[in-house]
């Protein structure tokens, strides 16, 4: 091989690296842990998952959808008080925990009220990430899971 073409495939060779590279810098979700414990009323319910990042670059949850919900919004726990927030963090290589007495969802406006072994479906809407869509079973009022 000549000068010229070593470089020329030197080149390339780094091209590709550097692309391939690329592709490893986007979030990587996956969603587990869900659960809706039995709404009391027809006025609202909560919904709680753990949003899992194993990618490079963080995302941030921006807002679910629901057929079952004229409103969803997200809120996070400051002491006592509930804060209603545009969005929550998913770091990169980390997690976003959604659970009682801290960052949790609000279902405003229910069509329905869910009952104890039904199925909810949510959508959730990401800053960078493609859309979710989770099946989120309805648990017993009193449902707390396991740590």
């Amino acid at each position: 091989m000549n000068r010229r073409t070593t470089l020329a495939a030197a080149l390339t060779l780094t091209t590709g690296l550097v692309l391939a590279g690329c592709g490893d810098s986007a979030p990587k979700l996956k969603v587990a842990d869900a659960y809706m414990p039995q709404p009391v009323t027809q006025d609202m319910a909560g919904a709680y998952f753990t949003v899992k990042n194993s990618g490079t670059a963080a995302d941030k949850l921006t807002s679910v959808t629901s057929d079952l919900a004229k409103d969803i919004s997200l809120h996070k726990t400051v002491g006592t008080k509930m804060e209603q927030v545009n969005s929550l963090s998913v770091p990169a290589g980390g997690e976003l925990v959604l659970g009682r007495g801290g960052n949790h969802l609000m279902l405003m406006g229910l069509k329905k009220k869910p009952a104890e072994g039904d199925m909810v479906t949510l959508q959730l809407h990401f800053a960078t990430a493609k859309p979710i869509t989770v099946e989120v079973p309805v648990k017993a009022v009193t449902y707390a899971p396991k740590k």
